[in-house]
């Protein structure tokens, strides 16, 4: 937003619509195109559950890591062009690139996370730690 003159001689509705036609400052289109990578995460009493769409791919090529306390998973796609025997004539399956990050809450426990993958949907379950489980508290 430009500079704002606040004198006497200008009234709110002036400086409202000088500050509107201000040409200073332009609107900035945003340069990073964001793509939502098709997956599902849930909850139950058990743990925490994360359905990542991976088709096309296999386990191998998928990379997980565990960094503190954050989550990655991430697919780098290799350029075509290395095999130069293969002609693809249609190609409609998309296999972009993907690097997926979540922050996971203390509660649950990331040292023991499964992964299994089976007809093109990776499967990740992160079980509640012991002590976070809600408990049953009678009143005395």
């Amino acid at each position: 937003m430009g500079t704002l003159f606040l004198e006497r001689n200008f009234s709110p509705f002036d400086i409202l619509v000088k500050n509107f036609f201000n040409t200073e400052e332009q609107f900035q289109t945003p340069t990073n195109r964001i793509l939502n990578h098709p997956l599902d995460v849930y909850e139950d009493p058990d743990g925490l559950y994360f359905d990542i769409a991976c088709t096309g791919l296999t386990k191998k090529q998928i990379d997980i890591k565990v960094e503190d306390d954050v989550l990655k998973v991430s697919y780098t796609k290799k350029d075509d062009k290395e095999d130069e025997n293969l002609h693809i004539h249609h190609s409609g399956i998309a296999k972009r690139s993907f690097n997926l990050g979540w922050k996971i809450a203390r509660r649950f426990e990331l040292t023991k996370i499964e992964a299994s993958m089976k007809d093109g949907l990776l499967k990740l379950f992160i079980p509640l730690q012991p002590e976070s489980k809600p408990k049953a508290v009678s009143i005395k």
